[in-house]
């Protein structure tokens, strides 16, 4: 089943099969943990100051917006490369950035609905319905 049990050493929780960090990430039979909770929640807050800030450019360079647009989107953007490391030790750059572009391609359609009154059609639902699925699958499914 994998790394599912914990011991503590030195007052760090470790893995007792691999000796590594230990964090909740995956599946049980009682449910989500806290920590997957936790990670994306970290998604999502990446893909908001991603957005966000993309938009705040976007609103300088096409729209004619003040500067403070862009700058201000900028800042944000620096605020979104860091967002990623917070997520779980034992989550690989790789893995975390595949999971980060399928709850973008989400959360750019909501953006898109919700800021720019674009209503999602039938395949915008299904391609992010499909994204999700991989999202699930690359980041929280159990590795054994």
């Amino acid at each position: 089943m994998g790394c599912v049990s914990n011991i503590w050493y030195n007052d760090f929780k470790l893995c007792r099969c691999c000796k590594l960090p230990f964090t909740n990430i995956g599946f049980n039979e009682g449910g989500i943990y806290l920590d997957n909770m936790k990670s994306l929640f970290y998604f999502i807050l990446a893909g908001v100051f991603e957005i966000g800030g993309g938009y705040l450019v976007w609103l300088w360079l096409r729209e004619g917006k003040d500067i403070w647009y862009g700058i201000t989107g900028a800042i944000v953007l620096i605020l979104y490369g860091v967002i990623p490391t917070l997520q779980p030790l034992n989550a690989n750059f790789g893995r975390v950035y595949a999971t980060y572009g399928g709850i973008f391609i989400v959360l750019s359609i909501l953006w898109g609905w919700k800021i720019d009154n674009i209503i999602p059609d039938k395949f915008d639902l299904i391609g992010g319905f499909i994204a999700l699925v991989g999202v699930t699958i690359i980041m929280y499914a159990p590795r054994g």
